[in-house]
């Protein structure tokens, strides 16, 4: 059977967080399968990258920092015509900073993934989404974490975050009964991207740790399964997909046994 790669032909995708790991792979993704990409990030330099890597006119970068209001502001201002019917929405930005118990954990780190994961993913969610409600098409990819359903010691807020990723992607479907309009939150496990290191604020060391003897996701993974979830037919809603390596798995139910 012969691959259909022009599976993305006349779309127009809002990516955030094209920087770097999942959302540039998506980015490229979406523009070899023949979409108009406008790609974000807060990282200048890295999208100057994308845009000698891509080397197309179906390529607009933007910088966007999803924590600031005005910054979503002027990023989706004055779209060119070609670019403003934003019809896939891939909510990538996020983080996880630190794995300190609750009670140890620096409440700044909690701020800035709540505004980033949580305040962030919304402003955006909300800026595009009536445009799709207009046009009556349209597909909002949210990358939430197993974490969302799964807690683990120093998951605290992190987890609490894309719990209500999830949830948001489900009442959001709720919201949208009656359009063509499709939600899917992408619950991923252990892959190996930037996030470690963003976690673990430049510790390579700390931030390899979680992925030695096995074989993690990587980035190439996740573009496939979104991907995969983007064919499917016009009917077909995936509401929340879990994927996680083989050599991961559920944590045992935790004791104290000092009683």
């Amino acid at each position: 059977m012969t691959r259909d790669d022009s599976w993305a032909q006349g779309r127009v995708a809002l990516v955030t967080g094209a920087t770097a790991g999942m959302g540039r792979g998506l980015a490229i993704r979406l523009l070899k399968a023949g979409a108009r990409v406008i790609a974000t990030g807060r990282r200048l330099e890295r999208l100057r990258a994308l845009e000698h890597e891509a080397g197309s006119q179906r390529l607009l970068t933007r910088v966007l920092d999803v924590r600031s209001a005005p910054s979503l502001q002027a990023c989706l201002e004055g779209l060119p015509e070609d670019f403003s019917a934003i019809d896939t929405l891939i909510n990538n930005a996020g983080l996880a900073l630190g794995l300190s118990k609750a009670h140890e954990a620096e409440i700044a780190d909690w701020e800035t993934m709540i505004q980033t994961n949580v305040l962030g993913l919304t402003r955006v969610t909300r800026a595009i989404l009536p445009g799709m409600v207009a046009r009556n098409r349209g597909d909002i990819i949210n990358m939430s974490s197993v974490a969302a359903t799964y807690p683990y010691p120093g998951g605290n807020v992190y987890g609490a975050t894309k719990a209500y990723v999830r949830q948001l992607s489900l009442n959001l479907s709720a919201d949208l009964l009656g359009t063509a309009i499709r939600v899917t939150s992408v619950e991923l496990g252990l892959c190996e991207t930037e996030f470690s290191l963003v976690r673990f604020k430049g510790d390579a060391a700390a931030a390899r740790a979680p992925y030695v003897g096995m074989r993690p996701l990587v980035t190439q993974d996740v573009v496939d399964v979104v991907e995969s979830i983007l064919r499917l037919p016009a009917h077909v809603n995936v509401n929340a997909i879990e994927v996680m390596p083989v050599q991961q798995s559920f944590a045992a139910l935790a004791v104290d046994r000092k009683a």
